[in-house]
């Protein structure tokens, strides 16, 4: 099965084609994504209205575009799936109303899309992908939680940030510091230069039971360090490493008791902080203690992306899911009130 799948939840407009019919290698016909950072850079955050018009402008010339690299025709599409939730509003409208055109032209049977299951079966798509049970760590800009995945489309929150997700701290604890938009992957590489254990930072709630998270104390921490520091280039590669290990280790000891509390060992991990090298690091380490692994996509799958929305679609439509032809998004959705699959297999 031939699926294209779009994703326009935010600022990112995706477009991916998965063909079921092929090994895992080669399943990910082909795949883009326009970002558009440098339209909301000046304003130093996503601007919702400039967002949705700039999905506008750019989603069909990507569709044609890659069509054009998997070597297909529009005719050969037997699904359509697009994100259709959490997300900015008019951006999702944009992608579910081109989805809903096209699978309606086409005769073929389109699918909203969970933008967080589009990132937690991301890994799944590589080889040697792991089977449900496992945890997975969904961590990115807007979102920081852990799941039990019992079954695809069977999941039990485990914990959630109380406050700022991981992604959006290391972006606003970099605008504080003065680094450009976006910070997030900013602060990331000026941490490689910081000196180790020169600032040290709390590791917020891990010294009380639970797997909630809460990073904007440890936001408020850094930015007194900064305002008492003076503020040279080693200060701030000192402190960007401080924050970036208070935070990469607060995951993994919450990682760690989520593996030990739903008695599993395996993690999986997605979302845009996913391609930390250094939580990366750490998790691996830490599962092969337990003797287990940790499962990641591959970093240009961490971001938002049209593969995971074509990857996930796939899947609810093979199982014989698909929704009436109408063009309905969800900007606030619990992933929990997803219905299971009847069926299963890529």
């Amino acid at each position: 099965m031939k699926v294209l799948g779009i994703e326009t939840s935010c600022d990112e407009t995706g477009v991916a084609v998965y063909d079921t019919g092929q090994p895992a290698a080669t399943a990910l016909r082909a795949h883009a994504v326009y970002t558009q950072i440098a339209l909301h850079a000046e304003y130093g955050g996503v601007v919702p209205e400039l967002a949705s018009r700039d999905h506008v402008r750019k989603l069909l010339p990507l569709i044609r575009q890659t069509l054009d690299e998997a070597g297909l025709r529009i005719a050969d599409l037997q699904g359509v799936a697009y994100t259709a939730g959490p997300g900015l509003v008019g951006a999702l409208l944009v992608g579910a109303g081109v989805a809903r055109s096209l699978a309606w032209a086409l005769e073929v049977p389109a699918i909203g899309v969970h933008h967080m299951e589009g990132h937690l079966l991301a890994p799944l798509m590589e080889e040697n992908a792991p089977e449900p049970p496992f945890v997975a760590l969904l961590v990115s800009g807007g979102h920081t939680q852990l799941v039990a995945v019992e079954a695809i489309g069977q999941y039990r929150l485990l914990g959630e940030t109380l406050d700022d997700a991981a992604g959006e701290a290391f972006d606003k604890t970099a605008k504080m510091m003065g680094l450009p938009y976006p910070g997030g992957p900013q602060l990331a590489a000026l941490a490689e230069q910081g000196t180790p254990g020169r600032y040290r930072f709390s590791r917020p709630m891990t010294d009380r039971p639970g797997l909630d998270f809460s990073f904007s104390g440890l936001k408020t921490q850094v930015l007194l360090a900064w305002r008492d520091s003076d503020q040279s280039p080693q200060t701030r590669a000192d402190i960007a490493r401080g924050f970036e290990d208070a935070v990469v280790d607060t995951l993994a000891i919450k990682c760690e008791r989520a593996l030990e509390a739903s008695g599993c060992n395996v993690l999986v991990v997605a979302g845009g902080v996913g391609a930390n090298k250094r939580l990366r690091a750490k998790l691996d380490v830490m599962t092969r203690q337990r003797g287990g692994r940790v499962c990641f996509p591959r970093p240009a799958l961490c971001t938002d992306n049209g593969a995971m929305i074509a990857f996930a679609g796939a899947l609810r439509l093979q199982a014989g899911q698909h929704e009436p032809a109408q063009v309905k998004v969800t900007p606030r959705w619990d992933m929990a009130a997803l219905p299971a699959l009847a069926a299963q297999g890529a």
